[in-house]
């Protein structure tokens, strides 16, 4: 154990709020960091910051080194929840800490960042914020482009916008460390990316998952339902080599219609090796294969440091797998003939368990699996996330997608190692998402497409008694006029 502690503040950007713990935990254990979470409480963990101990300088730039949720992580100085206290702990401190007066020497420029949540304020109310702490010792010029030495202060007033205290909730005052990697979310951006799908998953959750992953230098990730490669992109970023399986020839292939409206065909060079080529990770693009997950293609001694994934749901991509399926109609094919094999219906429940169980096989020890699980709202409960005894489940965070459903990001961690004797097992039964997903509002979606085809007839009848006839360019119907 650490002599001493030291402690700092992390600054969130408040956007997913629930991935906040698995990714900062997870980045503690990727860097062999000791942490302690001061901030414990479920709604001290809901606000944009946390106070946390750490051993030293080093171990906070390491954690903002790779960070998604973290605005920046600053040195903590003072805190309190009212003016006159938190004024006093800083003066405190400065006389207290020697170590704080190396930063107010006259040779180093600084700036005074004014921060708030939930409030906002005047550029005069922020100088008249600044003005408070005249007694700091201050003796370096301002510089508010590129200064020395950086401090913020921070008003939080709460997380309720129709509840505003006149006072704020929390007082904060510390030395800027480091930004945290949020820049990356724009610099991955899917807007501006080369090959894009109707599933391609966003850069902030993406380059989540690789943290939650683990993902090094030199590991092997590899996709399993790869799509367009998004999870590919951020793991390359972090410097894994990456690699891919999907059962769409089409999409693998970037032979697929495109998803952008204003796009027509695909061009010649969209690939997912062009993504990475796009962002500069071209050599950590291992390859992309046309494989049926149901039916493994590699051998035992495969393994992976990561597994990163998002299988279909069945809404916007199917699930289906590779069947062979018996006729009595003769076989008119030739040895020319192209051969399009048989799909059937891949279940939630078997997909899964196969997902699982391919984990436990080609996982290393400690390697880790990170997948999407789709529910609705109303069945979840904890008894229904898929389990083995070869991985341990180490966090379980959800994301929202609309009032009744939602998904949740599973991380699970390789324990021992695989034997064909081992249990598999998943707690309670996996519901199909796809007929929930739809026929979960007041009507089926077979009962809403059966009302507005007669609704459709109705207005069609209508037309016809007022005399209209059908236009057969826009298939409207409209008045005859007399010439």
């Amino acid at each position: 154990m650490t002599k001493s502690w030291k402690k700092y503040i992390l600054w969130f950007a408040q956007e997913h709020v629930e991935f906040r713990l698995a990714e900062i935990n997870s980045l503690a254990k990727l860097f062999k960091l000791q942490l302690r979470i001061l901030s414990s409480s479920n709604e001290e963990l809901l606000r944009p910051f946390w106070t946390v101990e750490l051993p030293d300088e080093e171990s906070a730039l390491k954690l903002a080194s790779r960070s998604i949720s973290l605005k920046c992580i600053l040195e903590h100085w003072s805190d309190s929840n009212n003016f006159g206290d938190f004024h006093s702990s800083l003066k405190t401190y400065l006389k207290t800490n020697e170590l704080s007066q190396q930063y107010f020497h006259k040779d180093l420029s600084f700036k005074i960042t004014v921060e708030t949540y939930n409030k906002h304020f005047s550029q005069k109310e922020k100088v008249q914020k600044i003005e408070t702490f005249d007694y700091l010792p201050l003796k370096g010029d301002v510089n508010l482009k590129d200064p020395s030495v950086e401090w913020w202060y921070i008003e939080y007033y709460g997380l309720d916008p129709t509840k505003v205290p006149e006072t704020p909730d929390a007082i904060l005052f510390g030395r800027w460390i480091a930004d945290g990697q949020r820049h990356l979310i724009k610099d991955l951006s899917l807007k501006k990316r080369k090959f894009i799908g109707n599933t391609s998953m966003d850069a902030q959750l993406s380059l989540l998952m690789a943290n939650q992953a683990l993902v090094q230098s030199g590991d092997i990730v590899l996709d399993p339902f790869v799509g367009t490669g998004s999870l590919l992109v951020s793991a390359a970023k972090f410097g894994g080599f990456v690699m891919g399986s999907d059962i769409d020839y089409m999409m693998v292939h970037a032979k697929c219609r495109p998803s952008r409206i204003t796009q027509k065909t695909r061009e010649a060079d969209e690939s997912i090796r062009a993504n990475l080529k796009q962002y500069g990770c071209e050599k950590r693009y291992l390859d992309v294969l046309v494989s049926d997950f149901s039916n493994p293609i590699w051998r035992d001694s495969f393994k992976v440091n990561s597994i990163i994934t998002d299988p279909p749901y069945g809404i916007r991509e199917a699930t289906e797998k590779i069947c062979i399926k018996v006729s009595d109609k003769p076989d008119t094919r030739n040895e020319d003939s192209a051969h399009y094999p048989s799909t059937s219906h891949y279940s939630l429940q078997h997909l899964y368990l196969d997902l699982l169980t391919f984990s436990a096989r080609h996982l290393v020890i400690g390697g880790r699996l990170v997948c999407w699980f789709p529910f609705h709202r109303d069945d979840y409960n904890d008894g229904m996330i898929p389990q083995h005894e070869c991985l341990k489940l180490v966090s379980n965070s959800e994301q929202p997608l609309s009032g009744i459903t939602s998904r949740r990001l599973l991380t699970y961690e390789k324990v021992e190692e695989y034997s064909e004797d081992a249990e598999r097992s998943t707690k309670g039964e996996i519901l199909e998402f796809r007929p929930r997903y739809f026929d979960s509002g007041l009507e089926s979606r077979q009962e809403r497409r059966t009302r507005r085809a007669q609704l459709r007839e109705i207005g069609r009848l209508e037309a016809i008694k007022r005399g209209k006839v059908l236009d057969v360019k826009d298939g409207k119907y409209k008045k005859v006029i007399d010439e």
